[in-house]
């Protein structure tokens, strides 16, 4: 009988010593499950980010970036706060880029001319008169030309999401309209920093002056310089139209904003933060544009309601502004520049056809 309570003590400690053996592995694999959770996607559960927006919220600019802000909140599920700073208030678009590849600023959105002193190729988008529509522009910003663009921003510590819309540019001047090519005589026109903006207005047959957006308006108010060259909107919000008679849709530029990531920020997010980032910015391209054209054509109306003289430029005349303005395609299309601008004039064309 005491043989029998050995053996089945025996059994049953060997038993308990199972149990708890198994309980311990139990424990640990649930408490190995919860660390692959907790260092998972919990590991990127809170990201905060600072946005450098050039215009106020309320222009074209400011609501895309608005748009944006809110996409990435919701599909997030408030993970992800980007918090904007409007009105230039952390620099302008040359000092808030110096600062995303520092990483210092996370987002930035500035217009595509701020790229061509670092990248050569994004100056085939300032051309003159290269585009004759919003649907060309988007076939090549949107398509191969594009991406190829946005594929030589890591190399400088930035990222690229997309391209959106900040219109076409339209000359207005004091004097008199621009309707054919030799209006564009003995006029003394406002040009921005860039070369190929300066040479471009020399070639058309007028004069560039280098101004400062501050110094703008007082320059043209004084007449020391008769004209200037901006998307509508922007024609409107600095207030140029007070000291402006004639507005000429020349068209001459399209201009492009780029959303902007630092490369230094976007290294340390997972592949579904990045992925989410990109198709937030896709996602609030679409409104932006649709945004932009609506406040471009609601400028031209404020500004036909002020007075200011807007006629329009004929096909013909377009054409001959862009044969005269050949010369400056030739001159900056050299090495890899070639083969951008045959690759963007490829896609133009398939839209013309």
């Amino acid at each position: 009988m005491a043989l029998i309570q050995t053996v089945s003590l025996s059994s049953f400690q060997k038993e308990e010593t199972s149990m708890k053996s198994n309980l311990k592995t139990t424990i640990l694999a649930a408490a190995m499950a919860c660390s692959v959770m907790l260092t998972g996607p919990a590991a990127a559960q809170e990201i905060t980010a600072k946005f450098s927006v050039t215009l106020p919220e309320a222009s074209h600019q400011g609501q895309g970036v608005a748009k944006f802000v809110q996409l990435v909140k919701e599909r997030s599920q408030g993970r992800i706060e980007i918090k904007p700073y409007y009105n230039a208030a952390l620099g302008n678009d040359v000092q808030v880029t110096s600062a995303l590849q520092g990483g210092s600023i996370q987002f930035v959105v500035p217009q595509t001319t701020t790229l061509t002193g670092m990248i050569k190729e994004f100056e085939v988008l300032d051309y003159p008169f290269l585009f004759d529509s919003e649907q060309e522009a988007e076939a090549v910003l949107d398509g191969a030309v594009g991406q190829r663009l946005l594929d030589t921003l890591p190399e400088k510590g930035l990222v690229g999401l997309a391209f959106w819309e900040n219109g076409f540019f339209n000359f207005t001047n004091s004097r008199h309209p621009i309707a054919k090519l030799e209006d564009f005589n003995d006029l003394k026109l406002r040009a921005v920093q860039a070369k190929i903006s300066q040479e471009s207005i020399k070639t058309l047959g007028a004069t560039p002056v280098p101004l400062a957006v501050p110094e703008l308006f007082t320059a043209l108010e004084t007449r020391t310089v008769d004209g200037q060259g901006t998307p509508a909107t922007v024609t409107t919000a600095l207030r140029l139209d007070e000291v402006q008679k004639y507005l000429s849709k020349t068209r001459h530029t399209y201009g492009a904003f780029i959303p902007l990531v630092s490369k230094k920020f976007w290294d340390k997010l997972s592949e579904d933060d990045r992925k989410l980032l990109l198709q937030a910015a896709i996602d609030a391209r679409t409104y932006q544009r649709g945004v932009a054209r609506d406040q471009d054509r609601d400028a031209l109306a404020r500004m036909a309601a002020k007075g200011v003289a807007i006629n329009e430029v004929s096909p013909a005349e377009r054409t001959r502004m862009r044969e005269a303005s050949k010369p400056i395609w030739d001159a900056f299309a050299q090495g890899s520049m070639v083969e951008v601008l045959q690759a963007t004039q490829a896609e133009i064309a398939k839209v013309r056809k």
